[in-house]
């Protein structure tokens, strides 16, 4: 389990990929510290188990669901990535529960400055912004980002200078995709209640209305 508190930012260093499979090695050093072969680590919001580790930085597998899941298959050598840890049971849960498993992947619509802030839009498709709810969480590229607003075919988050600064959102341009994962807690709570396949058959998303019916 992860919290979206990015701990590192790291650099791909070497892509060993065959078809839809293969290995990824990562240049890094924070997240280094007490890890080693077997443990996760998060890169770019997806869990990786570690299965080689060096000085310099560590090894992971990469399946063919992983790859039809999230956007691994499109990083290339040099590419920052985001790095996480699992958290620590003594650990601080600064972010929100965050599992490592990638719902799908979105699309940058756009970025707009708003004072010391930037509102980055994210396209998704509909099974995806179902699930996802104004003043909720919500983890990008494993970052655990609060929504500002949602739409029929998009949501906005609002980026702060430190996580502007800590993270490689803001290096993403419009067209690229981005993992993204949502709250496990709104999964879990759209299955018991079936209001996911309402939800995918509409675009009004999980509302405060859908909930208060139920539980009345």
């Amino acid at each position: 389990m992860f919290t979206g508190i990015i701990e590192e930012l790291g650099t791909v260093r070497e892509l060993n990929i065959q078809g839809s499979s293969g290995s990824i090695t990562i240049a890094a050093r924070r997240v280094l510290e007490g890890t080693k072969t077997g443990d996760s680590i998060a890169v770019n919001g997806v869990c990786l188990t570690v299965t080689g580790i060096d000085s310099a930085g560590f090894t992971a597998d990469v399946m063919p669901e992983t790859f039809r899941r999230s956007s691994l298959s499109v990083l290339k050598r040099g590419n920052r990535v985001n790095l996480e840890r699992a958290m620590a049971a003594d650990g601080r849960f600064g972010g929100h529960i965050v599992s490592g498993h990638i719902d799908g992947t979105g699309t940058i619509r756009d970025t707009k400055r708003d004072g010391n802030a930037v509102w980055v839009s994210i396209f998704a498709d509909a099974p995806i912004l179902g699930l996802v709810v104004e003043k909720g969480s919500i983890a990008i590229d494993g970052i655990s980002l609060t929504v500002a607003a949602v739409t029929d075919a998009y949501f906005s988050v609002s980026i702060i200078p430190h996580t502007a600064g800590e993270t490689t959102l803001l290096d993403k341009r419009a067209g690229d995709p981005v993992n993204l994962e949502t709250d496990i807690i709104g999964k879990y709570v759209a299955k018991l209640t079936g209001i996911r396949q309402s939800v995918n058959s509409s675009s009004g998303g999980v509302t405060m209305e859908m909930l208060k019916d139920f539980f009345h």
